[in-house]
């Protein structure tokens, strides 16, 4: 999603970034292989990072602008950083995934400074419009409701995530406010492929048969490339919610 664009020019990255501008010290929640911390870093932010994953750490700590950052493998509910370490902490598509996830807002509580600023991107917006997000969603559902239990992915994360009432529920207990909460359209158009590389990250595809998976994309290249407008762009618009909110 890192070319997707918001109406505005920003990606959802740099929509994150800015929401916590004028904040010296944060942590990105599940930093993946660093490009949010990158932007931060240029934006002069001190920053550090966390993630399961030791490969995706591996390529983050080849970032130039990251040389200096505090980036270690951990759980997002034990999280392994001291009290008030953080001035905000910024989330990318990560936060809606985590289990136990009102453990996780009191990891962030403890991390965070009162006064601290939490600005999550989390997904479950849906297609923005009828192209090409909209067409892999319909070539999708019947596969994943005929194929057998084991070739499925096991959702992931806590419902509630999807929709404001439900994020409240789990962040005002530790204390943060009442969140502020927005959807964004991101505009993902390119070419087919440049289309289905990025809609097909959207869904873990792994458990599914191979050969499944390559029937898919075909399908959706085949369809895709009747949708392409007169520049040879193929429209695929998905929306995110923007979710922030302060401790205390």
């Amino acid at each position: 999603m890192s070319q997707g664009r918001a109406s505005d020019g920003r990606s959802s990255y740099e929509i994150l970034r800015d929401q916590v501008e004028g904040h010296p010290r944060v942590l990105d929640l599940g930093c993946g292989d660093g490009f949010l911390l990158d932007l931060l870093a240029g934006a002069g932010h001190v920053v550090a990072g966390v993630d399961l994953s030791g490969a995706e750490l591996l390529v983050a700590r080849q970032r130039p602008s990251l040389a200096a950052a505090t980036l270690l493998e951990g759980r997002a509910q034990a999280l392994p950083f001291t009290d008030g370490a953080f001035d905000a902490c910024v989330s990318h598509m990560a936060f809606m995934l985590m289990p136990e996830v009102e453990r996780v807002a009191a990891e962030l509580a403890r991390v965070l400074m009162p006064g601290g600023r939490l600005a999550l991107v989390l997904g479950g917006g849906g297609a923005g419009g009828d192209g090409a997000y909209e067409l892999f969603q319909r070539l999708l559902r019947p596969v994943l409701a005929d194929a057998p239990a084991e070739h499925r992915t096991p959702r992931l994360g806590d419902r509630r995530t999807r929709h404001r009432e439900g994020i409240d529920e789990i962040l005002t207990p530790p204390g943060f406010s009442p969140v502020e909460w927005a959807t964004e359209q991101i505009d993902l158009s390119g070419s087919a492929e440049q289309v289905w590389s990025t809609v097909s990250v959207t869904y873990n595809l792994m458990p599914l048969d191979p050969t499944i998976v390559k029937s898919i994309e075909d399908e959706f290249l085949s369809q895709a490339a009747g949708l392409r407008d007169a520049g040879g762009r193929v429209p695929c618009t998905m929306n995110v919610h923007v979710v922030t909110t302060t401790l205390g």
